[in-house]
């Protein structure tokens, strides 16, 4: 996609349809007498342009990122929703790849690429980067044109970031970004279950979570909205069937980390199919082969050098190094006794839990109970 400063806001193909039309009307006049001549009077496609840019501008900005990169079913059913809806000037900026355990993590010494996307309805870039990358750049003014959104919106994350997955999670991170920078955020988790759940989980979703949306986007700008927090919004894993939105506080569950030894192609075969495990087994003596005809090579060529071998502090030289390799696995596990209103339990439960996160723990009281009371009033509005 690509984009100026002047048509920012509009998609290419629109600007072209409508320069079209114009000229079409132009051309009409000079054939009919009974019309006025006088070209001063004519809006240029220029003029439509910028008009139809500054009535794209009077909407709010909507920022969405996420975690599991640009191409993820999550924001892509999202951003079509928020499109679809026309209330909203909505742009994206997300990673290329898939950063869903990144954490808070940002690129810092080297180059972060940034190319043009194609989101209908949407202006678009994805990211070499993390989720803080993304939020950090989009509201540094480098990127886009407007000086901040009034939302921003990470998600709708692939698996549950509950209790201290709220840590790792690269979705919470772009969401914590942004409301470093002063700009109301949330963060939206889907409880993917495996060989269970399926991407239309996801449209079903931002069904849910859309009136919450919505109604966050009205009361910041009545200003009403809970400050000095984010939103983290965890969906249960058959949406449409929740029991409602419940407040919810953050758990100490996490799932088992497991790190197990794997061989040295660092793909082992309980990870991959046969055929993928016995390809890449190929390739690796390929590559050792090729590695061992480059050392007697070079071994051949520096055979008048004198060769200073490298020795470690044990006295050992390079050649006896040991290097292992490992795989890190979360593993799920069972909680008995669990408060119902923690997100966890709440989760589990059937509930969509609401969970405000503040940036210090001084206030987190008074931010759950204006928190409460502004959902408690959003969704009462929705029902109306």
């Amino acid at each position: 996609m690509t984009t100026s400063v002047k048509n920012n806001f509009l998609p290419p193909g629109l600007v072209s349809n409508l320069q079209e039309v114009l000229l079409n009307r132009k051309g009409g006049s000079e054939n009919d007498p009974s019309k006025s001549n006088d070209e001063s009077t004519q809006p240029s496609s220029s003029d439509a342009v910028e008009a139809n840019s500054d009535t794209e501008c009077s909407k709010p900005v909507v920022l969405v990122t996420n975690a599991d990169g640009i191409e993820a079913p999550g924001l892509n059913f999202l951003v079509e929703a928020l499109v679809r809806d026309g209330l909203y000037n909505v742009h994206v900026c997300a990673p290329q790849s898939d950063k869903s355990v990144s954490g808070h993590s940002v690129t810092l010494r080297e180059t972060v690429a940034v190319t043009s996307a194609e989101i209908n309805g949407a202006t678009a870039y994805e990211v070499s980067g993390t989720p803080v990358d993304c939020v950090s750049l989009a509201l540094s003014g480098a990127l886009f044109s407007w000086s901040k959104p009034l939302l921003v919106i990470s998600g709708i994350n692939r698996g549950s970031s509950c209790g201290h997955h709220m840590f790792y999670s690269g979705v919470v991170a772009g969401a914590r970004e942004a409301l470093f920078c002063g700009v109301p955020s949330m963060s939206i988790s889907l409880n993917w279950k495996k060989d269970e759940s399926q991407e239309s989980d996801f449209k079903d979703a931002v069904t849910v979570c859309l009136p919450l949306i919505n109604a966050a986007i009205r009361d910041i700008e009545k200003g009403v909205f809970p400050k000095s927090c984010l939103l983290n919004i965890e969906i249960p894993a058959s949406p449409l069937t929740n029991k409602g939105f419940k407040l919810t506080k953050q758990s100490l569950w996490r799932s088992t980390p497991s790190w197990q030894a794997v061989s040295t192609n660092r793909h082992p075969a309980g990870f991959m199919s046969n055929q993928q495990s016995l390809g890449i087994q190929l390739a690796q003596l390929s590559r050792d082969a090729s590695a061992a005809g480059a050392a007697r090579r070079l071994t051949t060529q520096r055979k008048n050098v004198e060769i200073v071998e490298s020795v470690g502090v044990a006295g050992k030289t390079d050649f006896n190094r040991v290097k292992k390799y490992f795989r890190l696995e979360f593993v799920d596990k069972e909680q008995e006794g669990l408060d119902e209103d923690l997100d966890f339990r709440a989760l589990e439960n059937g509930f969509v839990a609401v969970t405000p996160l503040s940036l210090s723990q001084h206030n987190e009281s008074d931010i759950h109970t204006t928190a409460s009371e502004w959902m408690n009033a959003a969704l009462q509005h929705g029902e109306q």
